[in-house]
């Protein structure tokens, strides 16, 4: 899974709110098995109608179910607790909807500042089409593949501030488009600020602003993009629960040659998390569940996109 794409959450108290990384040393992380299905309507997944009669139409419907693990583990030393060696999906994306495969490392202030430098080994990997706009013939899948770096700084001087950001390449095998204006190889940039809000004892909320740049060698590939978030904590007793809402906007270079005009797209993402813990009395033991919705409404038909994910599955704390 990418940026992109769904996730759940794994634990509702996020590191920034913890006085250390972990408190213990040593190994320790969580394992995740979760089942459930998925359905996606696009003119990109590969998964879908391999021939389409028109560039004008709309993506295919398709629906996998599916069973998979996710989790995290680290290696924490020195004496105050504040370094950190880890793999793994952290519990702070999960909880506001990205699974990121992460390989990093974590060192904390004494004013409870957080360095975070990551590689993303997996983010930019996935199939795609060779000329996505092809009609009458059936499209030939192709890979696409990257690399990825995150700097995350949290709790900014000690305050609940938090900027995030990464650096992305990505590169097509194949890439087989008509148009050179609509080639796909590109260099991005990603920035998110937040901020932790509490609100009592046992909720919180987190906005955040967001800003992406991506440079295709492609003109018409290439955007800007903006956006907001706003996720919502709450801790029930046992029960756990996680809202949250996105919005952001792209805007791309130049006009599209296939339809002679430039593209913008409006993203909505929407996601709700729960777990509750000490299943059936087990302590290390957690249910978890989720459902996320994402779409894409763009000013190009051939564009519009929609996504639908729900989970359930069992999480093991160690």
């Amino acid at each position: 899974m990418n940026l992109r794409n769904f996730s759940f959450i794994l634990c509702v108290v996020t590191p920034s709110a913890m006085a250390q990384l972990t408190d213990k040393e040593g190994i320790s992380g969580e394992i995740a098995l979760t089942t459930g299905f998925t359905s996606s309507k696009s003119n990109f997944n590969t998964k879908g109608d391999a021939t389409i009669t028109s560039v004008d139409q709309k993506g295919s419907s398709d629906i996998n179910f599916m069973t998979f693990p996710l989790g995290s583990i680290a290696y924490t030393f020195s004496q105050e607790l504040n370094q950190q060696v880890y793999a793994g999906t952290t519990r702070q994306d999960i909880a506001t909807g990205t699974v990121v495969l992460e390989v990093g490392y974590k060192y904390q202030f004494d004013s409870r500042m957080v360095i975070d430098a990551s590689i993303l080994p997996t983010i930019m990997s996935s199939k795609t089409w060779e000329d996505p706009y092809l009609v009458g013939s059936d499209r030939v899948e192709t890979n696409a593949s990257g690399n990825a770096f995150r700097f995350k700084v949290s709790n900014i001087a000690g305050s609940n501030f938090t900027v995030d950001s990464a650096y992305a390449t990505k590169n097509i095998k194949n890439d087989d488009v008509q148009h050179n204006e609509l080639k796909r190889d590109a260099d991005t940039i990603y920035l998110k600020a937040q901020y932790r809000l509490p609100l009592s004892r046992t909720s919180f909320v987190l906005p955040s602003v967001i800003y992406q740049s991506s440079s295709a060698d492609g003109k018409a590939n290439s955007y800007d993009q903006y956006g907001a978030e706003l996720s919502l904590f709450k801790l029930m007793q046992r029960h756990q629960l996680v809202l949250t809402a996105g919005y952001k906007q792209q805007n791309f270079g130049a006009d599209n040659p296939i339809y002679g005009k430039t593209r913008k797209d409006d993203k909505l993402s929407l996601f709700a998390a729960y777990e509750y813990t000490k299943f059936m009395d087990w302590q290390d033991w957690s249910f978890i569940s989720f459902a996320g919705y994402n779409s894409t409404d763009s000013n190009i038909t051939f564009y519009d996109e929609s996504k639908y994910i729900v989970t359930v599955g069992l999480n093991y704390k160690f």
